[in-house]
């Protein structure tokens, strides 16, 4: 359940950034994050990753239910015995339930994070929450998941 709570948290936080961004910032306009390195740009994206099947916004709702409610059941089944499994799996939930409900009601993804420092896609606290859930997830797989298993770590 705290998995969940985690999850939750996230997608607020999320949530919250986007209603301040979409209410503070002009579409399209920048304004200083972090000099030199960051700024905060809106932008609307009806695509998926770096803007990836632009305008196929309700079959990338469907997915993104799809994928939400696999993780969901992933951790909820604890697929994933040890901690570091749980957190990378509610990381990638949150991002995935971040932007699924942009999709959902607004008919595109609010993105807002700009490097200033290198071309990057634009992207948002859900987009950080799957590339970070991800990134630990094929370390906990690849250095964690036979060592949990034998030893029944972390079941709920």
């Amino acid at each position: 359940m705290p998995y969940f709570l985690l999850s939750i948290a996230l997608v607020g936080v999320d949530q919250l950034v986007k209603w301040w961004v979409r209410g503070s910032i002009p579409l399209g306009t920048s304004i200083s994050f972090i000099p030199h390195l960051m700024d905060l740009t809106y932008t609307q994206n009806t695509g998926a990753a770096f803007s990836s099947f632009s305008g196929m916004t309700w079959l990338l709702t469907l997915v993104s239910l799809g994928a939400s409610v696999v993780v969901a059941l992933l951790l909820a089944k604890s697929y994933f015995p040890g901690t570091w499994g749980k957190i990378s799996l509610s990381l990638i939930l949150a991002g995935a339930v971040g932007n699924l409900i942009d999709r959902a009601f607004l008919g595109f993804v609010t993105d807002m994070f700009e490097t200033t420092f290198m071309n990057f896609a634009v992207f948002n606290v859900a987009d950080i929450c799957v590339v970070v859930g991800g990134f630990l997830m094929v370390f906990y797989v690849l250095l964690l998941w036979d060592k949990d298993k034998e030893s029944g770590h972390g079941k709920a």
